[in-house]
């Protein structure tokens, strides 16, 4: 290997490094509220269908963020991109914590919402251009630092429930997110590296059409996209308070069916590469969708009325299916975020962004019409909902083809 290819390689490694930083801190950051939700849902005083409402907020901040994502990251590389999403989200999270009433909780959940898809799409793009210099693949472990991050975040919050409020929790989130996004995106690649402007003979954003048989591809994988993200929304942030509410398990074990989904997906992300050297995308996804989906409903079905006369042995049922979700769930994203990368002719971060539009306000939405499935019937009914979606992602990875790195 010559020097000059050797100094690239060197650079891709390191950028490889930080990337994985930035996703462990898109985790963090992103599901740092979460062990904390019953807490806040309660201090509010909201009904299931009231919160679920009020998460809508998040939803009108990602669509935009996903909207914006592709064309500032096509215009002035994901580096920029990732610089300003990493001080917009610690602001969302501190706001978050600052909340005592509705509208200034629902402020934080918009700045937040827009930040995750604005950053995602660029952390995506570089992902994809470390992916080729480095000639490895490594997309499930970027996302398994990401699942690492929203772990630590679950175990951190359930940690300090008893001797931190939700308010004291978030603030210092916040705070070591903010530093902590400042050094490692200085590590990541600059614009002459990170292929923002794609290959010769891509398009941009402004020339993709909305509807048209060039974009069908996009669509189908961004309604993959859609049943992978709500399942995960759903896990966690509705878990705690299916725990709570509908199990009667108490404060700190709140977080247990969140932290087992987190645990799992971790492995599976850790080891996807793996999976997809194996098997290749489309069995992981399927066989990961027809898994997850079955099992997490058994898990549901069975736990949920034993917990009632059986609380320990109920709660370990359950969280055994949400183990089982998180562990079949792994591979979706990072797969179909790899296909909408390689679609032929369309820059990568605009492809991520198409898909990113279609999904993120799904991700976001999710959760609030399970809110509303909830307030109508229960929330073990409403999660019937995100547990069928895994079976329409088994469907939709006959669309995932992705492009070779050598």
């Amino acid at each position: 290997m010559s020097s000059p290819a050797l100094t690239l390689f060197q650079r891709g490694i390191r950028a490889r490094n930080a990337i994985w930083a930035c996703f462990f801190l898109l985790g963090f950051l992103g599901l740092a509220w979460v062990p904390r939700i019953p807490e806040i849902k309660d201090s509010l005083g909201l009904s299931d269908g009231q919160f679920g409402l009020l998460l809508l907020a998040s939803t009108a901040g990602a669509v935009p963020g996903a909207q914006l994502a592709g064309r500032m990251v096509h215009m002035y590389s994901s580096k920029v991109v990732i610089q300003i999403s990493g001080i917009s989200m610690p602001i969302g999270v501190f706001v978050m914590g600052y909340a005592s009433n509705v509208p200034v909780l629902a402020v934080g959940l918009l700045i937040t919402g827009f930040s995750i898809p604005f950053i995602d799409v660029a952390m995506n793009s570089q992902a994809v251009e470390i992916e080729k210099i480095t000639q490895g693949r490594w997309m499930s472990s970027f996302h398994g630092l990401w699942s690492i991050g929203a772990f630590s975040a679950t175990l951190f919050g359930g940690a300090v429930a008893r001797v931190m409020t939700p308010r004291q929790n978030l603030y210092l989130i916040a705070v070591l997110g903010l530093f902590a996004f400042l050094v490692a995106v200085h590590y990541l690649l600059p614009a002459e590296l990170d292929g923002h402007l794609g290959e010769e003979g891509t398009t941009t954003e402004s020339k993709i059409p909305l509807f048209g048989k060039s974009v069908i591809v996009l669509w189908a994988l961004g309604l993959g996209l859609i049943c992978s993200l709500i399942p995960e929304g759903g896990a966690f942030e509705w878990s705690g308070i299916l725990l709570k509410d509908h199990m009667g398990i108490g404060k700190g074990l709140t977080a247990a069916a969140a932290t087992t989904f987190s645990v799992a997906m971790i492995v599976s992300r850790l080891i996807g590469d793996k999976f997809f050297d194996m098997w290749g995308h489309v069995k992981t996804v399927r066989r990961g969708g027809i898994f997850g989906g079955t099992l997490w409903g058994l898990g549901l079905l069975i736990g949920i009325p034993l917990s009632h006369s059986h609380q320990l042995l109920g709660l370990v049922i359950v969280c055994l299916g949400f183990a089982a979700a998180g562990f079949g769930m792994g591979p979706f994203f990072p797969a179909f975020y790899l296909a909408a990368a390689s679609v032929p002719g369309i820059a990568p971060s605009v492809g991520l962004a198409r898909v990113g539009i279609i999904a993120f306000g799904a991700y976001f939405a999710g959760p609030t019409l399970m809110g509303g499935i909830a307030e109508v019937a229960s929330l073990p009914i409403a999660f019937i909902f995100p547990v069928a979606l895994f079976f329409i992602v088994a469907n939709q990875a006959k669309y995932i083809k992705v492009r070779e790195i050598n």
